[in-house]
């Protein structure tokens, strides 16, 4: 007896009864590697066993087409699934179940005879209109039998230039059960993912768009420059020397190509490459190899995207940026599984893909009316890089004025920001320099409180902020003497403006470097720990150092530059 997860139960329950009460077809969202495979299987089995009816289960490609038939097989007698695929030399067209790849069978649905169910395993893949095969064959098929039944499985209900996959008017209308990744990481059947900053940075603004998509020979030229190559090679070398599986999604041929002999330098590991015209042969020993674990490092363009089931990978490196949502969860997804010895996936994203599509459990669905408009739901400040909401024409932090949306800037660096909503992320810098001025809010009057806004320059044109309210009381007067007498053996100052003169004139400990944490879907990091130098000596009475001049940091745009706190 098999024994189902809560979820999968849920979600056959959820299917069962939509058939039942309504007319129109239902489709079912799991995440990837959260076990759609098995509810095929289950649903294969009641409608043999149960109900006494045939099924046919399509998908697109060999591997699903196997792990489906496998999976059916669990329930069932192997002998009552069959499986009709090119890919898998078979042409099996009588058993109560069928398993097939919808290229094969798409103008053969009257060979085939009546089905009462069709499942259609990554149903994200039905075009919304016009022919192509689903429909194609969908449509013969209802000739067969007018009281055919489709049932979709996904874990993108939406479609790149389409919006959402559920409609009235389309072949699937509604998601009758959804679980989403946050909830099976939080009970143990997903594995958790993590993401690391990167060290450089790449500007797309230039691309140009067709047909919803970034030009793909415009993505490989930006991609494939050398700088970036061996700058990301180094980083995915220095990130995964404790990792056992690196799957690598790579721009272009020869990008790929460049990739792989760099990263291969870089790690003194064997790198192999799979691209659409890798024979099958080849494909399947290099596949074989990187399972077994013979293999740490994988390089593909855009191949091993679905129907790759790799547990073990723990490590994705996204070397390409790309508009589609369902694109960018597809790779990340390739690390979800869950594996002995594994205790997460590290997402190293090298395409701006997180800032750009935001976590990846909380994707934001586009209505199809409205895609042309849809902004992406987070975007960083290439001043200050702060990841914030897209809906701020100027940064609320450093108050650079964003350009006009057809000119967004995308991070080409393994990306700091989180995989997932409400996902922590902390990262310690080295500080370069630390600013100092006087901070006073938009619209306050002259007696308002100010603050001492304390700037750390991380890197080239990199800053983070924090503001000191040595002019409130309570308990943000506290924390602020607690801030300063650890850096000063000096009184305390009473105001913002004598604390800027006594910074600026040597009176604080260097910052040498700083911790900042990062929650994935908040708009604003914040400096949680400190590394310092000695304290310098306290000033003697009657000290004549001359004291620099100080500045007051106003709002630099309209919107209100407020500590965020």
């Amino acid at each position: 007896m098999i024994s189902l997860r809560p979820y999968q139960d849920a979600a056959i329950a959820a299917v069962y009864q939509h058939l039942a009460e309504r007319d129109d077809h239902p489709c079912v969202v799991i995440p990837t590697g959260g076990g759609k495979g098995v509810i095929v299987g289950k649903i294969c089995a009641d409608v043999v066993e149960r109900w006494n009816g045939r099924i046919l289960v399509l998908t697109h490609v060999k591997e699903l087409v196997d792990q489906n038939a496998t999976q059916a097989g669990r329930f069932l007698s192997p002998l009552l699934v069959g499986v009709h695929s090119a890919g898998l030399k078979r042409r099996d067209i009588d058993h109560p179940v069928i398993v097939a790849g919808i290229q094969s069978v798409y103008q053969k649905a009257c060979d085939l005879g009546r089905f009462d169910i069709v499942l259609i395993d990554e149903a994200h893949l039905i075009p919304p209109d016009g022919e192509g095969m689903y429909r194609t064959f969908l449509r013969d098929a209802l000739v067969v039998n007018p009281r055919l039944r489709l049932v979709g499985l996904t874990a993108t209900p939406f479609r790149l230039k389409d919006g959402p996959i559920c409609a009235p008017d389309n072949l699937l209308n509604h998601v009758c059960y959804e679980v989403g990744v946050k909830e099976l990481i939080r009970d143990g059947f997903l594995s958790p993912l993590i993401s690391k900053a990167g060290k450089a940075k790449a500007d797309t603004s230039s691309l140009h768009v067709r047909g919803g998509e970034f030009v793909a020979d415009e993505v490989e030229h930006l991609m494939d420059a050398d700088d970036l190559v061996r700058a990301a090679c180094t980083e995915i070398a220095e990130q995964t020397r404790e990792r056992r599986a690196c799957l690598v999604f790579a721009a272009g041929v020869d990008h790929a190509g460049h990739v792989a002999t760099a990263l291969a330098s870089a790690t003194g590991c064997e790198v192999a490459t799979i691209f659409g015209h890798t024979p099958d042969a080849e494909r399947d020993r290099i596949i074989a190899r990187f399972k077994q674990g013979a293999l740490r490092y994988l390089v593909n363009v855009a191949v091993l995207t679905t129907g790759f089931d790799a547990p073990q990978v723990d490590c994705v490196a996204l070397l390409r940026p790309t508009l589609s949502p369902g694109l960018y969860y597809q790779m990340v997804g390739r690390g979800f599984r869950l594996a002995p010895g594994k205790s997460d996936c590290l997402v190293l994203d090298f395409g701006g893909n997180v800032v750009r599509h935001g976590p990846v459990d909380a994707l934001r669905v586009v209505a199809r009316d409205d895609r042309e408009g849809g902004a992406a739901p987070a975007k960083e400040c290439p001043q200050c890089q702060a990841v914030i909401a897209t809906g701020f024409a100027c940064c609320p932090q450093c108050g650079y004025e964003f350009p006009p949306p057809e000119r967004d800037q995308h991070d080409a660096q393994a990306s700091s920001a989180g995989v997932l909503s409400g996902q922590v992320t902390t990262t310690e810098h080295v500080v370069r320099d630390v600013f100092y001025a006087v901070h006073q809010k938009r619209g306050a009057p002259p007696e308002a409180p100010k603050t001492l806004r304390v700037e750390y320059e991380v890197g080239l044109n990199q800053f983070h902020k924090e503001w000191i309210c040595l002019e409130h009381v309570g308990y943000a007067r506290g924390k602020a003497e607690a801030w300063w007498r650890a850096r000063s053996n000096d009184p305390v100052p009473t105001n913002a403006f004598e604390a800027c003169r006594m910074a600026n004139a040597g009176a604080l400990a260097p910052t040498t470097h700083i911790t900042v944490r990062t929650v994935a879907g908040e708009d604003f990091p914040r400096i949680t720990d400190y590394r310092l130098g000695p304290k310098p000596e306290p000033r003697e009475p009657g000290d004549d150092r001359e004291e620099p001049a100080f500045a007051i940091a106003g709002p630099a745009s309209s919107i209100d530059d407020e500590p965020p706190f």
